[in-house]
């Protein structure tokens, strides 16, 4: 017995090493097409430049002088929303509240807010971007205007529940597609 018990002791010692090597950090890739852009021709004063991998757009008639677009990207499980409102009887400053409130009703969640003025003014455009960082509903938000006649606003939403470290490659490349909208915003007269 005791010819059995010292091998097996032996062998139950040398074979419980402290050998553990460390794992490899993974991390997740995503990579996606270089964006190529083409005029949007949507039914209202303005046109602009969207991104071929988007969706067919959509047109939506809300109530009033209040108009939709809807830019779907089913491949992200995203969507740009753009709310066209005509200018009217002086209403620029609500129409400027309102979008830089619906910014901040984001703060709660949000871990910073931070604000890109746009101008362009031999086109008549004049803005305002919010990149929105943490587990916010919408990453980005903005708003262009010429302040006299045509009045544009549009948000970032994705289909997912915010968590800003999975969705932080699909809402980088978007931003550059909302950035391309704002420079290429044309008003029709």
């Amino acid at each position: 017995m005791k010819k059995l018990v010292l091998p097996l002791l032996s062998l139950l010692i040398l074979g419980c090493g402290n050998n553990t090597l460390p794992k490899p950090k993974g991390y997740l890739r995503l990579e996606y097409p270089n964006a190529t852009y083409e005029k949007a021709i949507v039914p209202l004063p303005f046109s602009f430049d969207k991104n071929k991998l988007a969706d067919p757009i959509k047109t939506v008639k809300f109530s009033g002088n209040t108009n939709g677009i809807d830019i779907k990207y089913s491949s992200l499980k995203a969507t740009i929303y753009l709310t066209y409102k005509a200018v009217k009887n002086d209403n620029i400053d609500s129409l400027l509240r309102d979008a830089q409130n619906l910014t901040q009703k984001h703060t709660i969640k949000a871990d910073e807010i931070s604000q890109k003025e746009f101008l362009r003014p031999d086109d008549k455009v004049y803005g305002m971007l919010y990149e929105i960082g943490g587990n916010a509903a919408s990453q980005s938000q903005f708003y262009v205007t010429d302040s006299t006649k045509h009045f544009l606003s549009g948000s970032l939403y994705f289909y997912a529940k915010p968590n800003y470290d999975s969705i932080y490659p699909a809402s980088e490349y978007l931003k550059k597609d909302i950035k391309r909208i704002m420079e290429s915003v044309k008003w029709k007269e």
